[in-house]
């Protein structure tokens, strides 16, 4: 049949808008294949730059939604990292005009539009339209809930402060949120979010605008925090996460890293990545290298562009590879710790594959992520705790938590993170919670496209 007839066919019409950078990307299309496997009657519109199209590999466009579109009106992906400023600037002034046009262009008129929450002119072009909005946000439900409620940090004199006598004071009125240093918090850990807040509280506040919010989190994880924003914002709220791609693990080739990974002993190698977008120092990224080494643990790193290079100075104990299918990874047997930037997605495949963590955040969300990971949820512990991290301490933290035989402290840890993992595994199960909260986010955008 072909997608034409395919499409004349369809109930409800899809189109997907995700903030261009891998991180954004995957868990919207994750939660889009997920759509678009559970019912007939939906179709889905992947919407993303020409340049995301060209890096979207081919067995990803063979699923069940179609990809469309736009010209290249922000930068280059390539060199985003180094203009942040100029890069969002041209997200949020941009973009709306070429979707609005592609959507004119469509053939079948979308019944929803599903866009990332950074996206906030989603709504207006949807309200304008008459068309049904829901915003998917990104990161935990946790980072959406102090932004939410940014103006407390106001109204409490934390915000602005001077974190050089403040660093370690708590926060402990944000609704559903647990105590938490300042230092952790968006907005007052460095980075370039002192420039572009105010965009991002907008945006925020744009999606209470919309008809749904999208949470890629699962209710066991964030319970607290979700049931406050629930009873705090009047449009629907549902956890549809953890928006992995654990339905892609029984396919693709196994690749070297896969192969290293079936002659290592179960739970014996430390997996280590700093993510697909910001890097650390050549200078850390040395004092990691030596500490991983020091260590004598066996090792999987993911080095990108030039700390490809360090791969030469290795024994037989580590491997380095500039990429891998992280989550098929991660599920190996052989893997027993998870040194991770903490990003969001990373967090979630982490605990959908049962490891414990060492985090180092860099940037954003992740100092947040990090604190739920070793406060909250005890599964990991810091091993960035400084702007400096020395080969000594990588060494010794690495050792301990690789040591499968150690201390009462690791074996809860461990013990806990298997927990989490169940509790993961039953949310996407039958009568689950995300697996609920999907099909009731369906039962409702196809009863909203009936009337």
């Amino acid at each position: 049949m072909s997608s034409t007839s395919s499409a004349k066919r369809a109930v409800c019409h899809i189109v997907a808008m995700p903030y261009p950078g891998r991180g954004h990307i995957n868990p919207l299309m994750n939660l889009s294949n997920e759509l678009a496997s559970k019912s007939d009657n939906i179709l889905i519109t992947f919407v993303v730059t020409e340049e995301w199209l060209s890096f979207i590999g081919s067995e990803r466009k063979a699923g069940k939604i179609r990809f469309r579109c736009i010209p290249n009106v922000v930068p280059s992906e390539l060199v985003r990292a180094s203009d942040m400023i100029g890069f969002l600037e041209a997200v949020w002034t941009k973009m709306e005009a070429p979707f609005e046009q592609l959507l004119d262009e469509l053939e079948l008129p979308p019944t929803l539009i599903i866009a990332d929450t950074h996206l906030f002119w989603a709504v207006s072009v949807g309200n304008r339209r008459n068309i049904p909005v829901a915003s998917f946000w990104p990161m935990s439900t946790t980072m959406f809930s102090v932004f939410h409620h940014f103006h407390l940090f106001q109204e409490k004199g934390h915000f602005p402060v001077d974190l050089l006598d403040n660093e370690n004071e708590q926060v402990e009125y944000i609704p559903g949120v647990s105590s938490t240093r300042l230092l952790d918090l968006p907005g007052f850990n460095g980075g370039i979010y002192p420039l572009i807040l105010k965009q991002i509280l907008g945006c925020v506040s744009w999606a209470g605008k919309g008809n749904y919010l999208l949470l890629p989190s699962i209710y066991a994880l964030e319970s607290q925090t979700i049931d406050a924003l629930k009873a705090e914002l009047s449009l629907s709220i549902y956890t549809v996460g953890p928006s992995i791609p654990y339905l892609d693990l029984s396919h693709g080739d196994k690749g070297d890293c896969l192969q290293w990974l079936d002659r290592q002993p179960s739970n014996s190698v430390l997996y280590v990545s700093m993510g697909s977008f910001l890097s650390v120092s050549n200078v850390q990224m040395e004092e990691i290298t030596a500490g991983l080494q020091d260590s004598g643990v066996r090792f999987l790193l993911v080095a990108r562009e030039g700390s490809w290079k360090l791969k030469h100075g290795y024994g037989g104990e580590g491997l380095v590879v500039p990429w891998c299918d992280q989550l098929r990874v991660l599920c190996h047997p052989s893997i027993g710790g998870f040194w991770s930037h903490c990003g969001w997605n990373s967090v979630k495949e982490g605990i959908f594959a049962g490891t414990p963590f060492l985090t180092f955040p860099l940037f954003a969300d992740q100092n947040l992520n990090s604190k739920l990971i070793v406060e909250d949820w005890k599964i990991g512990w810091r091993i960035k705790k400084h702007q400096f991290t020395t080969r000594g301490e990588i060494s010794s933290l690495v050792t301990k938590l690789m040591d499968l035989e150690s201390d009462d402290e690791v074996k809860q840890m461990r013990a806990r993170a298997k927990e989490l993992q169940k509790e993961c595994l039953q949310s996407i199960e039958r009568h689950g919670s995300s697996e609920s909260n999907i099909n009731s986010f369906i039962h409702s955008i196809l009863q909203f496209n009936d009337h």
